[in-house]
């Protein structure tokens, strides 16, 4: 089985990450300012309550997933903070730049150690900081860009705040789906890597599909302000029965599993993720068809609005058409890209085709080393070498026992093929790999 490979471009984009996470923090303070100055608190509430909402989910998500490996912290950052800290820490909303210097730190250690094949936990912290970044974006950078939009629309105007925000949303969006990609690619055998021109066209459909339903909405509620929020309560509510009908298993809680739920929910508003395994072609099928319908109606709603009371400025009949038709033909340009990207550069593979399980067949009964959470067991190679299972506190640690039960396993059951390389397994990234590559 494959290993996984942090790469110097991977270590790029997680600093890059940080760079347009603090710059976005300085855009959303920046934005909330000149909504104050200018006395827009409708569009001033708005934006708070985008921010304060999107930062408690994702808080609330990286909180879970500290308890789910009871709260076991293997960076040095991490190990400054004891579990009441760190607990303060997320309710202080501060946890994923927490994160963040976890796993810059322990990027360039790997960097510097000698200890073999240290890639791996810098690969699993990463895949956390991926789908966090993941929900941010549709939880916070998506809506903000409706916004934005929107504003830009009602006001007739290119204000350079909203202008800065907008551009702001509209490259987190761009860099957190590229970065889910490429988390999900690690998980990869050597011999079904997709090259990075599968990474380009999987950014340009979702770019695509992504871009018209926002202008879609934009447009909408820059007429019928009022009723895009009973439009996203109902299509919130219908594409979260259709997740709950999934029966999905994500978390390990049944509260995490309902959170789950209703976020997956709140991303398929805006753009499709696969949450369960198999042959989702259907769903996807019907899903497309969806909002495809939805974004018909959105744009001729707008049309029509436009053509009978514009609201703010003129705009000819046949510009709005236009502009309606354009948005409609961009979603259909981005479903054949999306047939292109399953057609040439997908490759569908079994669970059991995809990393995160080493086996090792050697003499006598096979010893399986399976990486999950925190905890790294070692089976007993046979019964009687009483070798018991081991908690480690920390991936150097774990590494020297490791090869020290190895040495005790050879002096008691005599020569045995060499072990093969374990790495650290993200089980929750792993269950999204398996609903994308299966």
């Amino acid at each position: 089985m494959g290993v996984f490979k942090y790469s110097p471009v991977d270590f790029l984009f997680i600093c890059l990450g940080l760079v347009f996470l603090l710059l976005d923090i300085a855009l959303d303070i920046y934005a909330v300012v000149s909504f104050y100055q200018e006395k827009d608190y409708a569009n001033l509430g708005i934006l708070l309550l985008l921010l304060l909402g999107s930062s408690v989910l994702v808080q609330a998500f990286s909180w879970l997933w500290y308890s789910y490996e009871d709260f076991q912290r293997q960076t040095k950052v991490e190990k400054c903070l004891s579990q009441c800290q760190l607990k303060f820490l997320h309710v202080l909303q501060l946890g994923i730049y927490f994160r963040h210097a976890g796993v810059v730190e322990i990027s360039l250690c790997s960097s510097y150690s000698q200890i073999q094949d240290p890639e791996g936990f810098a690969v699993y912290l990463s895949h956390d900081l991926s789908m966090l970044r993941l929900i941010e974006t549709f939880s916070e950078s998506a809506p903000q860009l409706v916004l934005m939009l929107t504003i830009i629309l009602q006001r007739g105007e290119l204000d350079p705040v909203t202008v800065l925000k907008a551009l702001g949303s509209a490259s987190a969006i761009a860099f957190s789906v590229t970065m889910y990609h490429r988390s999900l690619r690690s998980f990869l055998p050597d011999k079904e890597k997709q090259q990075i021109i599968s990474s380009l066209v999987y950014f340009l459909w979702n770019l695509l599909l992504i871009s018209s339903r926002l202008a879609a909405l934009a447009l909408f509620a820059s007429v019928l302000p009022c009723f895009i929020f009973a439009h996203f309560f109902c299509s919130w509510m219908f594409l979260f029965f259709c997740v709950w009908r999934s029966k999905t298993d994500f978390m390990e809680s049944l509260c995490g599993e309902w959170l789950y739920r209703a976020t997956v929910g709140l991303i398929w508003y805006f753009d499709w993720f696969n949450v369960v395994e198999g042959k989702t072609r259907y769903r996807t099928l019907l899903y497309h068809a969806y909002m495809l319908v939805d974004i018909s109606l959105l744009c001729g709603l707008w049309c029509w609005k436009m053509s009978t009371e514009p609201p703010y400025f003129e705009i000819p009949p046949l510009y709005a058409v236009i502009i309606a038709v354009s948005v409609v033909a961009v979603y259909i340009i981005g479903l054949f890209f999306k047939m292109i990207y399953y057609k040439c550069y997908h490759p569908n593979l079994a669970r059991e085709e995809l990393k995160g399980e080493v086996t090792q067949q050697g003499q006598g009964p096979t010893r399986i080393y399976a990486w999950s959470g925190d905890e790294t067991d070692f089976p007993m190679s046979q019964a009687s070498n009483g070798v018991p299972d081991v908690q480690t506190d920390s991936y150097c640690e774990s590494i020297e026992l490791r090869e020290d039960i190895d040495i005790d396993v050879h002096d008691r059951s005599g020569p045995s093929a060499p072990a093969s390389d374990t790495k650290r397994c993200n089980k929750r990234m792993r269950k999204l790999a398996e609903n994308f590559y299966s």
